[in-house]
């Protein structure tokens, strides 16, 4: 039936609602009932009229689409029409012609199941059989082999048969039916139970027989035969007995070895150590391959583990021999009771008691007690041993480390720190915690007392170089650097104890011996070397305006060598101990590199090292550049500043910049000579700089002889900014007594002592000289300004070429400079 429109039905309302005015709109509309005046109703009238057009121009909209409506209405009622008769004849097809064809395909679909069925369970059933026959086999082939033959290798093979056959055929009730013969009447679990346990039992005897007649090729072929008969952790354990055996008699053999004082001398304990290590870690590496091969991957961690047991016995017997015998408790309390009376003495603000230490830090000391009861040797023997002992247990952790994290994770990943992570039974071995209480510990104890009872010796016997002199006519005994001794031997030590702490490749002894060092160095050589700059050596003049004692400079010169050498020294040190090919001056970060890497396996732990002596370096400078840079401002106050004044006015004494251009050739009159009281008729040929050439290296360069080129640098650094601050109020007071002729004359003077200035101290092409020329860059420029010709000021006026040559001043400073030349 066809749809009918709804406005054919009769429906009075209309198919799309009118939507209400909004609340919002209808409050704001007028009402006409509340009009209070003739402009109110209009108002209203216009608002209703509008409504009005709206609701009609939609009512026509809606009757004009009418039409549309009707006719797809009726489009889709004949539609449903075809769509009926389709569906009809789908039905009768479906019941008609499929149905047979579909019950026929799901009887076969029903048979082929069922065949599938019953050959998986034919299937089953002859693998049952099989294996029951197989059981049967290897029930009567284990009884016949444990019988007259005595074929313990062919038994076993038919016990490892057997556990290859599923216990639930085996303890099934076909197969103790059909296993029992009258040989074997037993059930085959029973019978293969028995036969496991009895040559259990004969392995075990005959592995223990062999054992004692040290047959190793019996010892093999029992302890082959364990896991095919179902006891590898019985063979593993026994095996494990075995080995340790061998461990503990070889290392009681080593221990009685030397005995009485023969064992108090040398490396013994150390070797006896090592031994140990060694053959655990060649029976580890040499019969891992037969335990793997026989018993499986990484069952050879069981005798490790049992291995490392035996260890803890042996290694500590060592340790705590060796403890005994080099009184280590005793040493320990004896380097804790050390007073350190010659630093503590030191520092004591008020020691008067002796005569006035100038060339040797300590006279008044020397009669002190030596060592006051602590032997050196005897400590720095006990370091070395330690030190041997902790590399070698170092390598073996490593070793088995290596050995128990070989595989990679279950994703096949492998995490470089996570493979060299220790065992959890080697972390938890009473020999690893016996090695942090008996080495570790007293090995970090023992190097902080030697390293800075060593400091305190050095400076005990401290020498100054002799034979230094400010006397330019007098030659230097001494060789560069003039260093005291003090800052050899120290360095000397501190090179040797961290040698010797990297080579035990602990990362818990570096990272606790290198700060310590630090501490050291900067409380002890630091706060030593400030003691004496300030209280034995610093330049201090006995009469206001004269200059300090010679030998008063010298020893404060060679304490500030002291201090860029020592910097030289561990920048070295740390380069060569961490095997970098890159200097530490140059601003390097710390990175792991090869020799690190192979000292400690794992990344993080050769990274910490890096860090922690990267950082012993960096401190240690940082500390000794703030002395350095106050003993060379001292020096420069006490020494250099004082009679810079004087040498720059005797430079231009009786020179003036006002020559007459007409008088005698005028430039010509630049060569003219001086009069017979030294001063000049018109002007001067190149005085300024021989003048102050004179006068400044006979101040800086007896200096410059003593000090290192780096400390000289500085001083020179300070001393020239100073020089060119003077030169540059002289060149200011210069206003209206200069001529171009004489600014000509002045700008070939301060380029001649600018050059004298710069070359003290260097020899010729050094690149260090030229670093100095910028601080004349001001002076020279203002020497630019006054010779200017007029093109070339107005260009620099108006920012050419010409202004860049002069940028370092203002204009308004290039504007008061060009004022100051007399243009008559």
């Amino acid at each position: 039936m066809a749809l009918a429109s709804p406005a054919l039905n009769g429906h009075t309302s209309p198919p799309f609602p009118v939507e209400p005015l909004a609340a919002s709109d209808a409050a704001a509309s007028p009402d006409v009932f509340n009009a209070s005046s003739v402009a109110e109703i209009k108002a209203t009238l216009s608002h209703l009229h509008t409504q009005e057009a709206s609701v009609t121009a939609r009512l026509d909209a809606l009757v004009s689409s009418q039409k549309d409506l009707s006719r797809e209405l009726g489009r889709l009622d004949l539609m449903r029409a075809h769509i009926g008769s389709q569906a009809s004849t789908t039905r009768n097809i479906s019941h008609g012609m499929l149905s047979e064809a579909a019950g026929t395909a799901e009887r076969i679909s029903s048979a082929v199941r069922r065949l599938d069925l019953e050959q998986a369970r034919v299937k089953a059933t002859l693998e049952v059989v099989e294996q029951v026959a197989e059981l049967k086999a290897c029930a009567l082939g284990v009884a016949g082999s444990m019988g007259a033959p005595q074929d313990w290798e062919n038994a076993a093979s038919y016990l490892h048969r057997a556990s290859q056959i599923p216990p639930a055929v085996i303890h099934g009730g076909f197969a103790a039916e059909m296993v029992p013969t009258a040989e074997v009447p037993d059930p085959p679990s029973v019978t293969l139970d028995s036969a496991a346990e009895s040559l259990c039992g004969l392995f075990l005897r005959e592995f223990d027989k062999a054992v004692k007649e040290n047959d190793g090729a019996k010892i093999t072929r029992f302890f082959k035969l364990f896991p095919l008969i179902g006891r590898s952790e019985v063979g593993l354990d026994v095996y494990g007995r075995y080995v340790c055996q061998g461990v503990a008699t070889r290392a009681r053999t080593n221990l009685n070895a030397s005995t009485g004082t023969q064992a108090k001398d040398g490396f013994f304990y150390a070797n006896a150590l090592t031994k140990l290590f060694e053959h655990i870690a060649q029976i580890i590496d040499g019969h891992g391959g037969l335990v793997e091969r026989h018993y499986g991957p990484r069952k050879m961690g069981r005798v490790t583990e049992r291995l490392q047991i035996e260890a803890d016995v042996q290694g500590g017997i060592i340790l705590d021999t060796w403890s005994d015998e080099r009184h280590v408790d005793r040493k320990l309390m004896d380097i804790k009771s050390y007073a350190f009376t010659f630093l503590v003495q030191s520092f004591l603000p008020t020691q008067r008691t002796g005569p006035q230490r100038t060339n040797s830090p300590a006279p008044g000391t020397i009669a002190a007690p030596e060592d006051e009861g602590v032997d050196m040797k005897e400590i720095d023997g006990i370091l070395n041993e330690m030190a041997i002992m902790l590399g070698r247990w170092s390598l073996y952790c490593r070793f088995l480390a290596d050995t128990y994290n070989s595989p990679a994770d279950e994703d096949g990943n492998e995490d470089e720190d996570r493979k060299h992570n220790l065992p959890d039974f080697l972390q938890e071995s009473s020999l690893f915690r016996k090695v942090n209480d008996r080495l570790v510990a007293p090995f970090n104890a023992m190097t902080t007392f030697f390293f800075r009872r060593s400091v305190e010796k050095a400076f005990q016997l401290d020498e100054s170089p002799s034979g230094l002199t400010l006397n330019p006519q007098r030659p230097l005994k001494a060789h560069p650097p003039h260093i005291t001794s003090a800052v050899d031997d120290i360095m000397y030590i501190v090179n040797k104890v961290i040698q010797q702490s990297l080579a035990t490749s602990q990362v818990a002894v570096v990272t606790n011996v290198v700060p310590t060092l630090s501490r050291v160095l900067g409380s002890d050589f630091i706060g030593m070397t400030q003691r004496k700059m300030r209280d034995e050596c610093y330049p201090r003049a006995a009469v206001q305006g004269a200059q300090p004692p010679e030998q008063i400079v010298i020893a404060f010169l060679v304490q500030i060598n002291n201090l860029d050498i020592a910097i030289d020294y561990i920048r070295r040190i740390v380069q060569n101990n961490t095997g970098s090919k890159q200097s530490l001056a140059e601003g390097s970060q710390p990175m792991a590199t090869e020799h690190l890497r192979s000292l400690f396996a794992a990344p993080a732990a050769a990274m910490s090292v890096a860090q922690t002596l990267y950082s012993l370096a960096t401190s240690f400078e940082a500390k000794v550049n703030d002395l350095l840079s106050d003993g060379i401002q001292v020096v420069f106050n006490n020494v250099v500043k004082n009679r810079l004044r004087p040498i720059l006015a005797d430079a231009f004494r009786d020179i003036e910049y006002q020559p007459n251009p007409d008088s005698d050739g005028g430039e010509h009159d630049l060569h003219s000579d001086e009069n017979a009281d030294g001063t000049t008729r018109r002007g001067s040929k190149e005085l300024v700089r021989p003048r102050f050439a004179a006068g400044w290296s006979d101040l800086l360069a007896p200096i410059a002889r003593i000090l290192t080129p780096a400390s000289f640098d500085r001083l020179l650094t300070a001393t020239v900014a100073y020089l060119a601050r003077l030169l540059e109020k002289r060149l200011w007071s210069y206003h209206g007594r200069v001529n171009p002729l004489g600014a000509a004359r002045l700008e070939r003077d301060v380029a001649g002592l600018v050059s004298a200035a710069v070359d003290v101290g260097y020899t010729a092409g050094a690149p260090g000289r030229y670093k100095h020329r910028e601080a004349f860059a001001r002076c020279v420029q203002m020497t630019l300004v006054m010779g200017m010709d007029e093109d070339e000021w107005d260009e620099a006026l108006q920012g050419g070429e010409a202004a860049e040559v002069v940028e370092k001043l203002s204009r308004e400073e290039r504007v008061r400079i060009r004022g100051m030349v007399r243009r008559d």
